[in-house]
């Protein structure tokens, strides 16, 4: 006999899987050239097809990144801190308009299109966890915004802030943090045009990122 607890964890994941097969994703090939669509839920599973994805990290004034944690719900990576916002572009969808969709329906923020740079066109990753691989073309996106969370929580269990240098800092060593979030950090870190944005935005008594970032840069 289940509990009242173990009833509401089973029914809250039975909604994530319908919201989720309401959702494709776009199957492209090594090229990136759409090949076609499929369904999001049953797509993701121990032979997942490469498909396109989008990645955005958003960092505040006081150089902290916004960090999430995601719901055990989730199919993929459940209960796995990542990066601020993942997902996947629907068909004709850019990244770009695929990250302001899911900030705001993972986290309750409302971005414009001004506000994201696309820095990494290509990033590309193949990883498994608990039998279920992910396998995109990635590309990862920045925000420099001061905005306030409200995570949904089918999508989100947690959010916290950690100040990029010690973020880097923190993935320097081994963790738990999603693979692809990891990679991505450390391609930002070395991108000149992110730490020339940094600079720009985060005051220069917070900008504490300059040696750490350039000591990860250099690794």
């Amino acid at each position: 006999m289940f509990s009242q607890d173990n009833k509401c964890y089973k029914c809250t994941k039975y909604v994530v899987k319908l919201l989720s097969m309401n959702e494709h994703v776009v199957l492209i090939d090594d090229n990136n050239k759409p090949i076609g669509t499929a369904d999001k839920y049953d797509t993701h599973n121990a032979e997942t097809p490469l498909h396109r994805g989008f990645s955005l990290f958003i960092i505040n004034s006081n150089g902290e990144l916004l960090l999430q944690k995601r719901s055990g719900h989730k199919k993929t990576w459940p209960n796995v801190w990542s990066n601020s916002v993942c997902g996947h572009p629907s068909q004709d969808e850019t990244p770009t308009e695929a990250a302001i969709r899911r900030a705001k329906y993972e986290l309750g923020i409302e971005l414009n299109p001004k506000q994201i740079k696309l820095l990494i066109k290509d990033y590309r990753y193949r990883y498994e966890h608990l039998g279920v691989i992910e396998n995109e073309i990635c590309p990862v996106m920045v925000a420099f915004v001061d905005i306030q969370a409200k995570p949904n929580p089918l999508e989100v269990s947690a959010v916290r802030l950690i100040k990029w240098a010690d973020f880097l800092n923190e993935i320097s060593t081994a963790n738990k943090y999603s693979e692809w979030c990891q990679e991505e950090a450390r391609l930002l870190a070395r991108n000149f045009i992110f730490r020339q944005l940094f600079k720009n935005f985060v005051p220069l008594k917070e900008n504490s990122y300059n040696i750490l970032a350039s000591a990860e840069a250099a690794r």
